[in-house]
């Protein structure tokens, strides 16, 4: 089962001139669990996208809740590392399910509103 997670920023995760964050402890793991236990349910986070995430999370909702919702609650969420970009911080982190798989997940890009532009999965 394949998950697309959206990402308003496509090239956060591939292309930018990106460099290793100063600290080494993840700030977005509660925003990401917030994100993935409600588009589980089919709900597109509002309060923490941006209104292209939004957008773009409104257009795959359909397909992506019932892969997330399949794969069982979250477990546990280990922060791996994090990028600063130009475009703002992005984080990786390592989320476990209950139904035994791990998938990898990046956030980032937080407006100053508390918004991200950037969340998504490699698979």
């Amino acid at each position: 089962m394949r998950i697309r997670m959206m990402s308003a920023v496509v090239a956060a995760a591939a292309g930018l001139m990106a460099f290793p964050a100063m600290a080494e402890d993840g700030r977005y793991g509660p925003q990401l669990g917030q994100m993935l236990a409600e588009a589980a349910g089919g709900t597109c986070l509002e309060a923490l996208m941006s209104p292209a995430l939004l957008d773009v999370c409104n257009g795959q909702i359909a397909g992506m809740a019932p892969a997330l919702s399949a794969m069982g609650e979250i477990e546990a969420m280990t922060f791996v590392s994090a990028e600063d970009a130009p475009e703002g911080r992005v984080e990786t982190w390592s989320v476990k399910y209950a139904g035994g798989r791990t998938v990898t997940w990046f956030i980032g890009h937080q407006l100053p509103d508390g918004r991200f532009n950037v969340v998504g999965t490699a698979g």
